[in-house]
């Protein structure tokens, strides 16, 4: 089946935040200027999603959504064919995003004060919402060898204070693109049994691996883990329906889930009603999409590592999962402040700035290549063309 990326048309003036608050969240105000920060795609959802979508509102009855366990046969048929995790429907709930679902999961497993654990850098999110809930974040810095991260979990160790309750494992990471092998996910299981620490995997990402590389699961990489395992994703990145704001946490341990549930009750709410049928659809008929868009973008990756890794100085990480490229402008002798000005002023690109994803960002800059293959050559270009006097 044959699907068209090249042509999505742009977002502008369309109520998108990619586009619409470029300006005034990113400073980048041209008018040809090209959104490479916020993490949703430039190409229209699956037809089976647009289909499902245009569908309810043909019904026009937009009340209270129910008969959640038909989204969760979905749900639990998708992960067992896709990545090979069968589990109970039970063990699901349903959220206003991925985030809110890290709220809550964090909420129910900690007390303000108490510390939790992030793999640094790491989505930047994570952190708005910890310092929101009163936590302490100790941050363990990821290793670089052979140019990709990797968790220390040694160093981790000695940083320990006594204090943490949770450790949050970003699967696959951003923004660095990382498929954690089931070894690295083991090793880390065994680290939270030895220190009495909950587990949240965010998997939201797991959708988008690259032809030929295989996302495990934490639960499936762990099985022993599953008592203290709590699992957020949501179909939102893989099929660019973040709109929809509908996530799902997985929690198979039923005394682990009682717990959950005691927050649960108090902040859950009820699911948003097109968001929960947006992902039934895509669980149910994505599979063909799917596949052709992680093509696409593993194809949009290898253009743009090859021509901006090119450019004296800039190193762009390697990658096999995600569409969010992790750009190292050390060495190119540039401060922080020239480099933004060419990024943003010369090449006319909106990218989300690396500090901003914790201890080890300074220097690296994070760029969106989910976009038309036309759209992401005119953004080399205005690279190439920007960086053009380095030496």
């Amino acid at each position: 089946m044959d699907f068209d990326f090249d042509s999505a048309p742009s977002g502008k003036g369309h109520f998108a935040q990619k586009w619409d608050d470029m300006a005034t969240l990113m400073g980048v105000t041209a008018e040809d200027a090209i959104p490479m920060w916020v993490a949703d795609m430039d190409f229209q959802a699956a037809p089976c999603i647009l289909k499902a979508l245009q569908t309810e509102v043909d019904r026009g009855f937009l009340g209270y959504f129910a008969q959640t366990a038909r989204v969760s046969e979905a749900v639990t048929t998708w992960m067992s064919t896709r990545h090979g995790w069968s589990f109970d429907p039970s063990a699901l709930r349903y959220s206003h995003g991925v985030v809110a679902g890290f709220a809550m999961a964090v909420d129910a497993f900690s007390d303000p004060g108490d510390g939790v654990i992030l793999f640094s850098p790491v989505y930047h999110s994570f952190y708005g919402k910890l310092r929101a809930l009163g936590r302490t974040v100790l941050e363990s810095p990821l290793a670089m060898t052979d140019g990709r991260f990797e968790m220390d979990l040694e160093d981790l160790a000695t940083r320990l204070t006594g204090r943490e309750r949770i450790v949050v494992l970003c699967s696959p990471h951003n923004p660095g693109g990382r498929v954690w092998s089931p070894d690295e996910i083991r090793a880390l299981a065994a680290f939270c049994e030895a220190h009495d620490l909950i587990l949240i995997s965010d998997e939201i990402h797991m959708d988008l691996t690259f032809p030929g590389v295989r996302h495990v699961p934490t639960a499936v990489a762990a099985p022993e883990a599953r008592a203290r395992l709590v699992t957020l994703s949501a179909a939102s990145k893989g099929f660019n329906i973040a709109g929809g704001e509908t996530g799902f946490i997985v929690i198979e341990d039923p005394a682990l889930m009682a717990t959950f549930d005691q927050t649960f009750r108090n902040r859950g709410g009820t699911p948003n009603r097109f968001g929960m049928l947006l992902l039934r659809a895509a669980c149910r008929e994505g599979g063909p999409w799917s596949d052709a868009v992680r093509a696409y973008l593993a194809d949009n990756f290898t253009l743009w590592r090859d021509r901006i890794g090119a450019l004296p100085g800039i190193e762009v990480m390697d990658m096999s999962a995600t569409y969010l490229s992790w750009v190292d402008f050390r060495g190119t002798g540039c401060t922080t402040q020239d480099v933004d000005t060419r990024i943003g002023v010369h090449a006319r690109i909106a990218k989300s700035p690396g500090q901003a994803f914790g201890t080890g960002g300074d220097g690296w800059n994070r760029f969106n290549l989910a976009m038309p293959r036309p759209r992401l050559l005119t953004a080399i270009e205005r690279m190439e063309e920007a960086f053009a006097d380095l030496q």
